[in-house]
């Protein structure tokens, strides 16, 4: 029927529209209100997936995630794969500070011999240019150990020097002499090595090059001696460079725990890096955010508490989510039912429940890790809240309609 052949008064025709949205609603409440409860229908908007979605992905055969609860056990197996980032644990020893001759390092070799001298006169000392030279003793012009790590000495021929201490080379000398000298008695100093080196580059002051020493140097030591960091501590991250091992520390736990400032082996390659850590926080929570955090990272308590916290009319307290690629080795055991990506990573969500006050305990103990995704889940109520607002816009705007279609 037309709208201009209606005969209807309007109180009649007003009230066959709302009998008409009435039964309406009658028959869609009991629908969403169930569908709230367990999922949003598929035709209203949403900023993410709800709780339910991310549970039933985690259960269907093949998941393409491993779903684990935030409690005791999980926080205990993440906090003893942290143990290994460390430089006590996670690196080979460094030798103990005994110098150790290698090819490049410059040598002094001194001789004295017992009176009467034989081998080693003031003439033979001026033929072979010591200095301060005299009859029975005589020092050597310095000299560098060649690439076979060997020097060479007069009467006493070639030396093998390449892995000794200065005092097994000069008990070889001595050896070497013995029967051509009177009692000789032999002294190596090594003025300059380039064979037992640390390199310190990256975020320091200036990068250099430096010796051990027999006294030995320690982690702080070498990054004293580059001028310190360009940074605030709490921005920088140190890693070091051991051969084929490679471990990174922040540079606050080092400063924090002595046992983290460890003896620094011939050839460590110190790297200073101010690495940006950055977590991406998303759904029902005050702030929407990619947040950055320090080097020596924030617990999940610390990466909701910058984030706002909770939305009070929208966030499902026990829909906390953390989205992380995990290590296999971190996860242990549970690994080997997980899925695992090319690379062999596992894709694993953590969940909290809010809702169960130990959960904020152990959202203290639970680190957050760079590049994590921090997930808060809507309420199902807070769906159907927006259910009800659409069907108050629908018959707010059809009253609109039933007006100016009267009044006309």
């Amino acid at each position: 029927m037309a709208w201009t052949n209606l005969s209807l008064c309007e109180k009649d025709f007003k009230n066959m529209i709302y009998n008409k949205l009435h039964r309406t609603l009658l028959l869609l409440l009991p629908i969403v209100a169930l569908s709230g409860c367990a999922t949003t229908p598929g035709w209203m908007m949403r900023d993410g997936p709800s709780s339910n979605d991310i549970t039933d992905l985690a259960v269907k055969p093949n998941a393409p995630v491993l779903l684990l609860p935030i409690d005791a056990q999980i926080n205990q197996m993440l906090a003893v794969a942290q143990k290994h980032d460390n430089f006590a644990l996670g690196l080979s020893a460094a030798p103990k500070p005994n110098y150790v001759i290698g090819p490049g390092d410059e040598l002094n070799v001194s001789v004295w011999e017992a009176p009467p001298p034989v081998l080693f006169t003031s003439g033979l000392a001026s033929v072979t240019g010591g200095m301060g030279s005299s009859a029975g003793n005589v020092t050597f012009p310095a000299q560098r150990v060649s690439s076979d790590g060997t020097i060479s000495i007069p009467f006493a021929g070639t030396i093998k020097v390449a892995g000794l201490s200065p005092q097994q080379v000069a008990a070889r000398i001595r050896k070497a002499l013995k029967g051509l000298a009177n009692d000789p008695q032999v002294l190596v100093q090594v003025p300059s090595n380039a064979s037992a080196m640390v390199t310190v580059v990256g975020d320091v002051q200036q990068s250099i090059r430096m010796p051990l020493t027999a006294a030995g140097l320690r982690l702080l030591d070498a990054l004293a001696a580059a001028g310190g960091t360009k940074d605030p501590v709490d921005k920088e991250t140190v890693q070091i460079t051991r051969g084929k091992e490679v471990l990174s520390v922040p540079l606050r736990k080092v400063i924090d725990n002595p046992t983290q400032n460890v003896a620094l082996a011939p050839n460590d390659v110190i790297t200073v890096l101010n690495k940006p850590m950055s977590l991406t926080v998303l759904g029902a929570v005050a702030k929407n955010d990619e947040l950055n955090f320090e080097a020596q990272g924030i617990s999940l308590a610390q990466a909701l508490g910058r984030a706002g916290g909770l939305l009070d009319n929208r966030a499902n307290a026990r829909a906390v989510f953390v989205f992380r690629f995990e290590q296999p080795g971190v996860l242990g055991k549970l690994a080997k039912s997980a899925p695992h990506l090319q690379n062999g990573d596992v894709p694993v969500v953590y969940q909290l429940n809010l809702m169960n006050p130990a959960a904020l305990l152990m959202a203290q103990n639970f680190p957050m890790k760079n590049k994590d995704v921090l997930y808060v889940a809507n309420a199902p109520a807070a769906e159907f809240q927006k259910f009800l607002t659409i069907i108050t816009s629908s018959i707010y705007s059809v009253d609109r309609v039933v007006n100016i279609s009267a009044g006309n």
